[in-house]
């Protein structure tokens, strides 16, 4: 079970013990990303976390690399749309040093200038990693066009030319709007003291005062329908379908779960059985779900011989006209059901998923459930729910469709969805 802790300054804390696991896992999680940023700052909560591995006042990049790998323990941190975290990973016995490790990166990294124009080259070859990537090309298109000119259409690593043009006034800036005590979750989960974790938290972090910078309402997106084609000399043609999706926190979240479970969420999904178990026609071809606070997507993605695409979309639509014509058995219903179940039960087995779990829900929903409370949910959803959501979520022109291939093939796609 988990607890809430508020530090002296404000700071939020969530902590779940975990007395038989020997690690604990420490996540910050800030409200900080793509959807915060406007078009001249895009890719700057992406480069400041990088930045924060950059050296300190008392460490040197290599140092903070070395400190909690010497003892086995792990370091890393991820910029998402809505949320940065910095996360570390430890056995029980090195909490304080985790603790002390991410305080000093978060209060006392010195952005130092020479440190920030190399990373700016590590972070151009990474935008350059994946634009060589067709798949993430192509997600990142449906994205963009979809969102439109909402943040949330932006991309998390930001553009070349901003990229270049970003200076250590720019990024001292945004750093000092959006990671403050204010605007910051710190999850925990593992093996712990109560009393001596909130100590440790008090010690590095009960200290940290900056006044509350002044964030933006952001309103809830908007999708835009639409074929959009991006040239790319490539074998495959790579293609992806977008549909409205749900907000993080609906109330038919879990219905659209185990409908993607039925649909194309894993090898025994109508679209993995029907395009590439039956007729050999992609090697890659999945569905999945998006939830933002502020909007939705719900994507189906395949990456197939451009001759195919057809063959493809016209299995695809006949998936979506089945579900439409209320074609699930109760067998498929009950299956993704305990299918759902498994799997977040699976993921519950390591401190890492469950700091993020608590961070993420804390910090994006201001609520956490807890694992009987997300069974009992997912128990409860009905075949009718499945239909109910599927026709909310799949209206015929509602599409927004992404192709990058070396052919345009947006004639072949029009009308169909």
């Amino acid at each position: 079970m988990y607890k809430r802790y508020n530090l002296k300054n404000g700071v939020q804390v969530v902590a779940e013990k975990i007395p038989h696991f020997r690690s604990i896992s420490i996540g910050l999680w800030f409200k900080a990303g793509s959807i915060y940023e406007d078009n001249s700052e895009n890719g700057l909560s992406h480069f400041i976390e990088h930045m924060l591995f950059k050296g300190t006042q008392k460490r040197t990049a290599k140092e903070i690399a070395q400190t909690l790998e010497a003892v086995g323990g792990q370091l890393n941190a991820f910029t998402a749309k809505e949320c940065t975290c910095f996360y570390s990973k430890v056995i029980d016995q090195h909490l304080e040093l985790a603790i002390e490790l991410l305080s000093d990166m978060m209060l006392n990294s010195i952005f130092d200038e020479e440190e920030l124009n190399k990373e700016k080259g590590v972070v151009l070859e990474e935008i350059s990693m994946y634009e060589d990537s067709p798949d993430d090309v192509v997600h990142e298109l449906l994205h963009s066009k979809f969102y439109g000119s909402h943040p949330l259409g932006q991309p998390i690593l930001g553009t070349v030319e901003n990229i270049k043009n970003f200076t250590q006034e720019r990024l001292l800036k945004y750093f000092d709007q959006f990671y403050s005590p204010h605007n910051l979750v710190i999850s925990v989960a593992g093996n712990f003291d109560d009393k001596e974790l909130i100590s440790l938290l008090d010690k590095y972090f009960g200290h940290w005062n900056k006044s509350k910078g002044n964030y933006q309402q952001l309103n809830m997106s908007k999708s835009n329908s639409g074929i959009f084609y991006k040239y790319k000399d490539i074998e495959q043609t790579h293609l992806c379908i977008g549909y409205p999706g749900l907000p993080l926190g609906h109330d038919s979240i879990y219905p659209l779960m185990v409908f993607n479970n039925i649909f194309g969420g894993g090898m025994s999904s109508r679209l993995f059985q029907k395009i590439r178990e039956d007729r050999g026609l992609a090697y890659s071809v999945y569905s999945y779900p998006s939830s933002y606070v502020h909007g939705g997507l719900f994507t189906i993605y395949a990456g197939i011989k451009t001759s195919h695409t057809a063959q493809v979309v016209s299995i695809i639509a006949d998936e979506i006209k089945s579900i439409k014509n209320r074609g699930i058995t109760q067998e498929e219903f009950s299956m993704a059901r305990e299918q759902l179940k498994g799997n977040y039960i699976l993921g519950l087995e390591s401190t890492s998923s469950r700091m993020t779990a608590l961070g993420k829900n804390q910090l994006l929903l201001g609520r956490i459930l807890t694992p009987d409370e997300v069974l009992s949910r997912i128990d409860s959803v009905t075949l009718d729910d499945v239909y109910h959501l599927f026709n909310q979520i799949f209206e015929k022109g509602k599409a927004t469709v992404a192709i990058v291939s070396r052919d345009d093939l947006t004639k072949q796609l029009q009308g169909v969805f």
